[in-house]
């Protein structure tokens, strides 16, 4: 498909993380763009602020008829959506050009010198880095997110079309819609079991993603994937070394093939995005940017929105909003908060998000959230699926090991932080929590401030 002959381009889940980037990519590239979403988030308000028209309602008579053109009009849409969903069926049926989100990414980066993070974690910190870096240094590039760049408050970084960062997201096998000449795997614990069945058939996907890259694919140590290692030990050929903590700030000597012991910087907190880190600077390196000037980048990363961000902090309390929603990525957010506060008690405010994903994952949830001081689990969020039966929060925290644990709810939440003796409040998960959160800091910040 030629992209330079589409003048109006539909959404049908806009207000998507990976689709709303896409969206400001064809608003910015003076496309008429418009969409759908099921409710209204802090981000379709950016896109309507922007200019682009979104409705909430799945009705024909909703779609602006300058979108009804066949012949101009190509309609993008998110897997997640429900089969029945009337707008896409009939754009379906009235044969429209209609592409997954991963189709048009792979179009658009297609004659671009394509820079690609894969991995089930540490995608959105690791391609942000690495956007950032480029950004910083006066290169070109175009990069797509996962999360919103506190740097530039958007999950866009807008540049030319020659150079490009993306996410190769592993959902529904998008990322072998991509063919990047220079890659990394972060990660490849199971996960979107609902698609792949097993996590072998997952590692299989992703060797197979491994193959369609050109020129260089970085791997973290201890993934069974031929490429170029990053990590901790002395078979890493990016190894950060000498790592130390001074007031929040990491510190390491990168040892690199062409570097050896350059002091980096990093002002985020936890272990895994020292790794996270690595994996963006071997990118970098490999593209062509200095170590001195990458070191001097990260200094000025400021992080992505709902990634370990500080909504509240003071001396006694902190209030922490993070998207995790995979056992993994739990507990890398609850060994970050014990390496920030080693003598506070931690209460987990955990939103599960969808049903298949809490029942193929329930031991594992259960024994990283058995991990806080305190938890208090909300309803599953379902996102795009059927509830199963049996599988309910209740169930979920009848197998965590706390003893100071309850079931909770949106209006309760507040209450029920107030009466924690906790300091440190963790909100964690992939739902609508991430709204919830605002209200709470909204709430608490003047009386735990004054």
């Amino acid at each position: 498909m030629n992209l330079n002959r589409i003048h109006t381009i539909y959404f049908i889940g806009i207000g998507g993380i990976g689709m709303s980037s896409l969206a400001r990519y064809f608003k910015n590239n003076n496309k008429l763009v418009a969409g759908y979403d099921r409710t209204a988030t802090p981000i379709t308000h950016a896109l309507q602020q922007s200019g682009i028209t979104i409705n909430f309602e799945d009705r024909l008579d909703v779609i602006p008829s300058e979108f009804l053109d066949v012949a101009t009009t190509l309609v993008v849409y998110t897997p997640a959506i429900p089969k029945d969903h009337k707008q896409f069926n009939y754009f379906k049926e009235h044969g429209f050009h209609i592409l997954k989100r991963a189709e048009v990414l792979g179009e658009i980066t297609r004659n671009s010198l394509c820079l690609a993070v894969a991995g089930t974690h540490g995608k959105t910190t690791t391609s942000t880095m690495l956007g950032h870096i480029l950004h910083d240094n006066g290169i070109n590039a175009t990069a797509f997110l996962g999360g919103i760049s506190e740097n530039y408050n958007s999950n866009l970084i807008l540049g030319g079309d020659d150079i490009s960062v993306v996410e190769a997201d592993e959902f529904d096998r998008s990322f072998m819609k991509l063919f990047p000449d220079i890659a990394c795997i972060t990660s490849m614990d199971a996960d979107h079991l609902d698609i792949y069945g097993t996590k072998e058939e997952l590692e299989d996907t992703f060797v197979d993603f491994s193959n369609n890259v050109k020129k260089a694919l970085f791997v973290e140590e201890n993934l069974p994937i031929k490429g170029i290692k990053y990590g901790f030990s002395e078979n890493a050929k990016y190894r950060a070394i000498n790592l130390q903590i001074h007031n929040g700030v990491y510190t390491f000597d990168l040892v690199s093939p062409n570097n050896t012991n350059k002091k980096i910087e990093l002002p985020l907190p936890g272990m895994h995005n020292v790794k996270n880190a690595l994996a963006a600077i071997a990118m970098a390196c490999e593209y062509g940017v200095s170590i001195e000037k990458i070191a001097a980048s990260l200094k000025r990363f400021k992080g992505i929105k709902r990634r370990f961000s500080y909504k509240i902090k003071t001396d006694d309390f902190v209030l922490i909003d993070d998207y995790a929603h995979h056992p993994t990525e739990i507990n890398a957010v609850v060994e970050t908060a014990r390496e920030m506060y080693p003598e506070k008690k931690i209460l987990g405010i955990f939103q599960p998000h969808l049903f298949s994903r809490t029942l193929d994952f329930a031991d594992d949830f259960a024994e990283s959230l058995s991990k806080f001081d305190e938890l208090i689990l909300l309803d599953i969020y379902p996102a795009r699926e059927l509830p199963i039966e049996g599988v309910t929060s209740s169930w979920l925290l009848d197998k965590v090991t706390l003893e100071t644990k309850k079931i909770g709810t949106k209006e309760t939440v507040l209450h029920d932080i107030r009466n924690s003796e906790a300091q440190v409040i963790v909100m964690i998960g992939a739902g609508d929590i991430g709204e919830l959160i605002n209200q709470i800091q909204y709430e608490l910040k003047d009386e735990v401030e004054n």
